[in-house]
């Protein structure tokens, strides 16, 4: 019987790192990392061994200047805190977070099959039965996650990881929504990736998570059939009108049945959206559908199973993480240095076009700032222009693209000086815009 693994261990320490005699760095005397695995915008992950027990690891290395970014270190404290809650055999396990003066490492499970998203390149679409496989594990742990009070929110091939074995293993739980994240039963952030991101959350308005994973579902079971995306488009406001009027065209090689599911996910109306739940009593989900994997972590002779799920959710040992988790939220604001500046924010807004130029060059001007305005040649389709905002070395670009009718998104990006442009400037500037302003979306990326 599998049972539940410790929560990860939090070790804060200035101990310096040190190289081998076999060449590979060795960290705080625990770990050796080996070879680079990956890499992304604020980490690397190293394949890693383990010098108390000789196991292989991954280590997501990340360099504090890096994460100085005021949006990296919520993300940071997201994943540790869901996957320390998640305890399935489908969803990357964090063994321990580690720091030293200069970086912060996620001492995390090895997924020796490598991402999902490298078996689609390399192999393009895939076979109904071996899609199907993948899905089934894929919504299994989303149902898991959902029962727990976690909605990732940024579900695609490429935080879909694949064990020694070929199974599924969710990873990047950097955008997740934890229980205490929702009012009202809602979230509210606006987060994702653009071309797996629900229509609701671009809109600004409270959502039920389960339902934007379910979305997202859509989207990866279309990609896991026809090779490509539903809906990808370079342009964003193009990509958003096309979700928006659900404009899904099949290859003609996508059987009826998975079509059929797939146009019920993809329903830009959440209260019409098939749920999870829905999905996996359909009888194309449950062919050939493999025993729930959770059961292995429950007693064999216990009887309750929602007595197993409390055992499971409840922690019967208490570490540095733990008492950090009680005294301060999870505040793992120890381990970052000092802050930088987000260079871009987005807004998404309902009023007309001409009001939100308007109310961007009054506000810029009470701040100080010069106007200079040309016009977009990218979006002259749209009829929008690009509001520059100039003061001193800072340059400030404000787009302003039509998503759907009567939705528009704006783009504020630092162009130039940014090393001049505080995080106070940008609050001043977000208030000034709050009359126009529908919901922040700095975290979509």
């Amino acid at each position: 019987m599998a049972l539940p693994s410790p929560p990860p261990k939090t070790t804060a320490t200035a101990t310096i790192n040190r190289s081998s005699s076999d060449g590979g760095t060795v960290i705080l005397n625990k770990y050796q990392l080996t070879r680079l695995l990956g890499r992304g915008s604020f980490a690397k992950v190293y394949h890693g061994r383990s010098l108390i027990d000789n196991s292989s690891v991954a280590v997501k290395v990340i360099e504090k200047p890096a994460t100085a970014d005021p949006a990296m270190e919520p993300r940071l404290v997201r994943e540790v805190a869901a996957m320390r809650l998640l305890n399935h055999p489908n969803i990357l396990k964090l063994h321990e977070v580690l720091a030293t003066k200069t970086k912060i490492y996620l001492v995390m499970e090895l997924a020796a099959g490598g991402e999902l998203f490298t078996q689609l390149t390399r192999r393009g679409r895939m076979k109904e039965a071996t899609a199907r496989l993948y899905f089934q594990q894929l919504v299994s742990t989303l149902h898991f996650c959902h029962q727990n009070g976690v909605a990732h929110r940024d579900l695609k091939p490429q935080n879909l990881l694949l064990d020694r074995k070929g199974n599924l293993k969710i990873s990047d739980f950097g955008l997740s929504a934890l229980p205490e994240s929702q009012k009202d039963g809602l979230l509210h952030t606006a987060c994702g990736t653009p071309a797996f991101t629900a229509p609701e959350i671009v809109r600004g308005k409270g959502y039920d998570g389960a339902k934007a994973d379910a979305w997202s579902c859509g989207i990866i079971l279309f990609n896991f059939l026809a090779g490509y995306l539903p809906f990808d488009d370079s342009n964003l406001p193009n990509m958003y009108r096309k979700i928006h009027q659900r404009e899904i065209v099949f290859p003609d090689w996508i059987p009826k049945q998975p079509r059929i599911i797939i146009q019920k996910l993809l329903d830009p109306k959440p209260k019409t959206r098939m749920s999870v739940e829905t999905l996996m009593g359909l009888s194309w989900f449950r062919k050939s559908l493999k025993p729930d994997p959770t059961l292995e972590l429950y007693d064999e002779h216990e009887t309750n199973k929602d007595d197993s799920l409390n055992s499971i959710k409840s922690k019967t040992t208490m570490n540095a993480f733990d008492i950090i988790s009680m005294s301060s939220g999870l505040n793992l604001s120890g381990i970052f240095e000092e802050k930088m500046m987000k260079k871009e924010l987005r807004f998404t807004s309902t009023a007309k076009a001409e009001e939100i130029e308007k109310t961007v060059v009054e506000v810029g001007e009470r701040l100080g700032y010069r106007l200079k305005k040309r016009k977009d040649k990218e979006n002259s389709n749209n009829k929008r222009g690009v509001i520059g905002l100039v003061k001193g070395r800072v340059i400030i670009l404000a787009k302003v693209m039509e998503v759907v009718p009567e939705l528009l998104l704006v783009e504020m990006t630092v162009v130039d000086g940014g090393d001049g442009f505080s995080e106070v400037q940008w609050d001043e500037l977000k208030v000034g815009f709050q009359d126009i302003v529908l919901s922040w979306h700095s975290d979509v990326q």
